[in-house]
């Protein structure tokens, strides 16, 4: 029998499949050049529809131009009138009046425009060029609110774009200054059709629109753009045109897109809703347009033109499929050349490159198995550590916390032991006066004094019992803890000390108000904490008073609070430091505060500092709530 060969053989599907990577570099080459050719035919169609619509613009500007400007020059020559000059002076002569309506109706009937008048200098229309029309007469209108009055009574040429209050008739109002001598006694205007611009819209051949100084379009093809605004209108602008009446109090409306005031010889692309009336085909509905503007500088107003895109980009789609053919049917012939000589060069560089993949990857794999194993190592023996460490920090803190228990116990045996003489001397008299009475006969005395005794005993058990429970080392295991029990208990070992002292106590905790989740005989060894260090700072205080107060916090905690009248806190910020102490040196280790602290936030709790606005310094507790048991 002869040995299989060694050699690899290669599946039939990978001989015949194409490498995917080449495939999808020769698709993005397909993309790329079919996007190329989009973007230079779109980039191509777009420069000749800017040049159209440039020559459309200039055509259409030219065409308003000849349209607004041909009467402009009217109002100009009408101060050189004399009737019109004799009704400035003599306005209530009713031959000086109808001499100057009959001369603005034949100068007006001249040339065609809606209508002629002079106003006077408070805006009042004396004479019209329609005087004689009762219904839409202007003979009388107070005008001083329009803008064209206002420049013209300033010496200034007004133009303007209104509509009219009599027949809401829109129009261009031109004004002129008619002045006698230096001063302007009234001002004459000429009302200028736009009718004529409507039917040259067909001039342009698409969508447009002509808008104000304001922004406001006065003048479109598509009616349901007129009297909106491009851009939103300042308050200022709106108070303006309330007050002006330029569009006779109608509501601006919002332009259906945003147009960039600052759109430069490349026009600004839109995409919006363009509606027909009527409607040519289902395509004018919605597209993408190109809007180009040109500054109408006379008149100070803007006309756009919106270029329908969709032509241009059709042409692109279609440059840009028969760029993607083409290139694809040369990449399509480079590929199946390519692909035969790669299957041939990867048969023999398959099993090198196979073998070194394996090595090296075997020896990345071990690599990374020795570090792993280190490494694991190292966290194992750190975590047994840190454990260690943490018990030994523990262990030290319960006999820091016992050895505070009983060196409060050795300062408080004095008072102890003076509570405890009186009832033991009298109960050593009692006992002794018992023995005789009862020798005597006289039972009803010894059951007297027997009961005296007891109630000594009970009070020296009452005594004995709180010393008993503070000394107890035990650890720290939470439970429900009434805060004015805890803190009677200390009260009750530092009373000696605190009379001594002569310091007030104010204790405001009630019995069962206050429940706390915690260790009732290590809360009640940082309130002995806290109260003689309170006592310590009041030592040389003229008034000494300590005020105990408990009640609810944040969060659902509980808050006690341990206020003293002595000098306050220091300012350093090291209160609760280890070794840190205001006391003199000898009485103090300065660990008093650190352990409090960490004993208040084993309970899940927190222990602050801060001075007191009346002076003195005041501890707060925080300590959790006792879970309220379920009914």
């Amino acid at each position: 029998m002869s040995e299989p060969s060694s050699a690899p053989q290669t599946p039939p599907s990978r001989q015949l499949s194409p490498n995917p990577f080449i495939v999808a570099a020769f698709l993005l080459v397909i993309g790329l050049i079919g996007f190329g050719g989009y973007r230079a035919s779109e980039y191509q169609g777009m420069q000749t529809l800017r040049t159209d619509a440039g020559h459309r613009l200039d055509l259409f500007a030219a065409a308003v131009d000849g349209i607004v400007n041909r009467y402009a020059h009217i109002p100009a020559t009408i101060q050189l009138n004399e009737e019109v000059l004799n009704v400035m002076h003599k306005p209530r002569s009713a031959a000086s009046v109808l001499a100057a309506n009959r001369f603005l109706q034949r100068l007006n009937g001249h040339i065609g425009s809606i209508a002629i008048f002079v106003v006077d200098e408070r805006g009042i229309v004396l004479a019209s060029s329609n005087w004689d029309h009762p219904d839409d007469s202007f003979i009388g209108e107070d005008l001083s609110f329009r803008s064209y009055y206002l420049d013209g009574l300033a010496g200034r040429v007004g133009r303007h774009f209104a509509i009219g209050i009599t027949r809401s008739e829109p129009g261009y109002f031109v004004s002129h200054p008619i002045r006698d001598g230096e001063r302007v006694v009234g001002v004459a205007v000429i009302k200028i059709s736009l009718g004529q611009l409507d039917k040259a819209w067909e001039l342009l051949g698409a969508p447009a629109l002509i808008a104000d100084g304001n922004g406001v379009v006065i003048l479109s093809s598509v009616p349901e753009w007129r009297y909106t605004a491009l851009n939103p209108l300042p308050l200022d602008t709106l108070v303006d045109i309330k007050m002006s009446r330029l569009y006779n109090d109608g509501l601006i409306g919002d332009f259906p897109v945003r147009i960039d005031e600052a759109m430069g010889p490349e026009g600004q692309i839109v995409h919006m809703n363009l509606r027909q009336h009527p409607p040519r085909s289902r395509q004018d509905i919605a597209g993408s347009y190109l809007v180009h503007g040109r500054p109408l500088t006379e008149l100070g107003w803007r006309l756009q033109i919106f270029s329908d895109l969709r032509p241009v980009r059709a042409q692109a789609f279609g440059h840009a499929a028969l760029a993607s053919v083409a290139t694809g049917f040369v990449l399509l012939l480079l590929l199946v050349v390519a692909q035969r000589r790669r299957i041939i060069g990867q048969k023999l560089e398959a099993k090198t490159l196979l073998e070194q993949a394996n090595a090296q990857l075997e020896s990345k794999v071990a690599r990374r198995t020795k570090a792993l194993t280190d490494t694991n190592a190292r966290l194992r023996k750190e975590v047994t550590e840190r454990l260690q460490a943490e018990q030994t920090l523990r262990a030290a803190q319960d006999e820091l916390v016992q050895a505070a228990k009983l060196a409060v116990l050795g300062q408080l045996a004095a008072g102890i032991t003076h509570e405890l003489a009186q009832p033991l001397g009298a109960m050593r008299t009692l006992s002794g006066n018992a023995i005789e009475f009862m020798k005597r006969g006289n039972l009803p005395t010894v059951e007297q004094n027997l009961g005296i005794i007891a109630r000594l005993a009970d009070q020296m058990g009452r005594i004995i019992t709180p010393l008993k429970t503070f000394a107890r080392k035990s650890p720290a295991i939470p439970a429900p803890a009434d805060l004015a029990h805890a803190v009677g208990a200390a009260l009750f070992l530092l009373d000696q000390r605190l009379a001594k002292a002569d310091i007030t106590v104010i204790n405001r905790c009630e019995a069962g108000r206050d429940i706390a989740w915690c260790d009732q005989n290590r809360l009640e060894q940082v309130l002995i904490n806290l109260i003689r260090n309170a006592a310590d700072a009041m030592a040389d205080a003229a008034h000494r008073e300590l005020l105990i107060e408990a009640g609810p916090g944040e969060a659902g905690n509980i808050e006690l609070s341990i206020a003293d009248s002595g000098s306050g806190l220091p300012e350093n910020g090291q209160l609760f430091e280890p070794f840190f102490t205001t006391k003199p040196a000898g009485e103090g280790l300065g660990l008093g505060l650190a352990i409090s602290r960490d004993i208040v936030r084993e309970f899940g709790g927190d222990l602050r500092a801060e001075n007191r606005p009346a002076g003195g310094a005041r501890f707060i507790l925080q300590l959790p709530a006792a879970p309220k048991e379920k009914p």
